[in-house]
C-alpha cells in the first residue's frame, strides 16, 4: 500500500510540474509528436498499400494452381532463353487435363483475355474493356460476383453461344436507362446478349484485375473472335489453365504432383527432360509482396526513428532543466523522508507523460489524415499501429527520463536544499 501511495503521489507531482510549465511542456512534446506522426504515418501508408495490393490480387484465387508458360517468380540463375522456347497452354491440353486428372481437384478452367476493346450498344460505346473468354468452371477458380442475372449454362458453353456477363462500368455506360439483362451489345463485330451483370468493385491499384470493365464470354465464342497465340508473343491472346484444389489437400502437394505428371505425359517429355511449363500458385505472389513490404517497412521505420530520436533528445534536455529548477524542492522532500524511488518516479513519470501526450497527438494527426477521402489509396490505421505508437512513446519517455531521474534521486539533501 505504501508503494502504491508513493507511486500515485509521484504521478500527481509529475502532473503538477507539467501544468506549472505549460508552454515548456507543449514545446517539448512537439518533437515527440512529430516523431510518432512520422513513423506511424509511414507504417500506416505501407500497411494500406500492401492491403490494397493484396486486395487487387484477389482475382488469382485461393488454393489454385495455374498452368502457364511463365513462372510467377524467377530464379536468379535460371537461363532466360529456356522460357522463350516454352509453348503456351492450349485448349487440347485443357481437355486432356480434364480427362486425366483424378479426384484431387474441385474444378479446372481455361481462360484468355484481350485488353483495350471497344463495346457498343446503339449510340453508346465504352472503350478500354477486357474481353475474357472462359470455360464453365471459371467461377470455381475465380470470383465472378453476379449482381443481377445468372452465370453461363453448360449448354451455352458447349455451343459457344453469343452471350456475355458484363461488369458494372460497362452496364452503366452502355445501358444507362435501365437493366442490361436481355440487351445486346457488339464486340469486334459480334452481337452478344447480356445474361448477367457483375457487382461493382471500384478502383484498384492493379486495375486489370477489376471486373468493372470485364466482358466475359464463353471460351468457344472467344476463339471465334481471336486467334490464340501459340508462342505467347503477339499473334493474339494466350490461354491459361487453372485448377482448384480441395480443402483436404491444404498444401496442394498431391494436386501439384499429379498435374506435373499429367502435363509431362501430355507434352511427351522424357524422364530426364526439364518441364517446359510452369505450375504457379498465388502464394508465390503473396510471398513476394510480403518480402517487398517488409523491406519498405524497415526503411520507413529507420527514417521515422530519426525524428523520434530528435524528440527524445528534446525531452531529455527539458528533464535536465526541470531537475535543476527543482533541486531545492527535491532537497526538502528528501529531508522530510522521501525515498529515492519517490524522487526517481516523479521525474520518470513526468518524462513518460510528456511522451505519451506527444505520441497520442501524433497518432490523432495520422488518424485525421486517414479520414481524408482517397480514391487511389484508401488509408486505414490499425489498432496494432496505435498500440505500437503508444509503446514507442513510453520507451522514449523511459530512455529520455531515466538519467535525469537518477540524478535527481541521488542528490544529497543538504546540498540540494542550499541550491539556488
Amino acid at each position: 500500500m505504501l508503494t502504491l501511495r508513493l507511486t500515485l503521489e509521484s504521478f500527481l507531482f509529475a502532473w503538477d510540474a507539467l501544468k506549472a510549465n505549460l508552454l515548456r511542456t507543449i514545446l517539448s512534446l512537439l518533437g515527440v509528436t512529430v516523431g510518432i506522426f512520422a513513423i506511424i504515418a509511414v507504417f500506416t501508408i505501407v500497411d494500406s498499400l500492401e492491403a490494397n495490393i493484396r486486395r487487387s490480387l484477389d482475382f488469382v484465387g485461393d488454393k489454385i494452381i495455374y498452368v502457364s508458360k511463365w513462372p510467377f517468380a524467377f530464379d536468379s540463375d535460371f537461363p532466360w532463353w529456356k522460357y522463350f522456347n516454352r509453348p503456351v497452354p492450349t485448349p487440347r491440353e485443357y481437355q486432356q487435363l480434364r480427362r486425366q486428372l483424378g479426384p484431387n481437384n474441385k474444378g479446372i478452367a481455361i481462360f484468355a483475355a484481350s485488353n483495350g476493346n471497344i463495346l457498343k450498344a446503339g449510340s453508346n460505346s465504352v472503350s478500354d474493356c477486357v474481353l475474357q473468354g472462359v470455360s464453365y468452371d471459371f467461377r470455381v477458380v475465380s470470383s465472378v460476383p453476379i449482381r443481377e442475372g445468372r452465370y453461363f449454362t453448360t449448354q451455352e458453353m458447349d455451343a459457344a453461344r453469343p452471350v456475355t456477363i458484363i461488369g458494372a462500368t460497362i452496364a452503366e455506360n452502355l445501358f444507362p436507362n435501365g437493366s442490361a439483362l436481355g440487351k445486346q451489345l457488339k464486340a469486334r463485330g459480334q452481337t452478344l446478349t447480356v445474361i448477367g451483370v457483375m457487382e461493382k468493385e471500384g478502383k484498384k491499384l492493379i486495375t486489370l484485375s477489376s471486373n468493372d470493365a470485364n466482358c466475359i464470354i464463353p471460351f468457344g465464342m472467344f476463339t471465334k473472335m481471336f486467334t490464340l497465340s501459340t508462342t505467347g508473343f503477339g499473334g493474339g491472346p494466350s490461354a491459361t489453365i487453372a485448377v482448384k484444389g480441395r480443402d483436404e489437400d491444404p498444401g496442394l502437394l498431391d494436386l501439384e504432383y499429379e498435374m506435373r505428371g499429367v502435363m509431362r505425359n501430355i507434352r511427351g517429355l522424357k524422364p530426364r527432360q526439364e518441364d517446359n511449363f510452369a505450375l504457379n500458385r498465388p502464394e508465390m505472389v503473396a510471398a513476394a509482396v510480403g518480402k517487398l513490404f517488409s523491406v519498405i517497412g524497415i526503411v520507413g521505420g529507420v527514417i521515422g526513428s530519426f525524428a523520434i530520436l530528435v524528440g527524445g533528445f528534446g525531452i531529455a534536455n527539458i528533464m535536465f532543466v526541470s531537475v535543476r529548477e527543482r533541486t531545492n524542492v527535491i532537497g526538502i522532500q528528501k529531508s522530510l523522508g522521501a525515498k529515492n524511488f519517490f524522487i526517481l518516479s516523479q521525474f520518470l513519470f513526468e518524462a513518460i507523460f510528456l511522451c505519451l501526450i506527444g505520441g497520442a497527438a501524433g497518432i490523432i494527426l495520422v488518424w485525421l489524415v486517414t479520414l481524408v477521402p482517397q480514391d487511389a489509396l484508401p488509408l486505414s490505421m490499425s489498432a496494432a499501429r496505435v498500440i505500437l505508437g503508444l509503446l514507442i512513446s513510453v520507451a522514449i519517455g523511459i530512455v529520455a527520463g531515466i538519467v535525469p531521474a537518477l540524478l535527481a534521486a541521488n542528490l544529497d539533501p543538504v546540498i540540494a536544499i542550499r541550491a539556488k
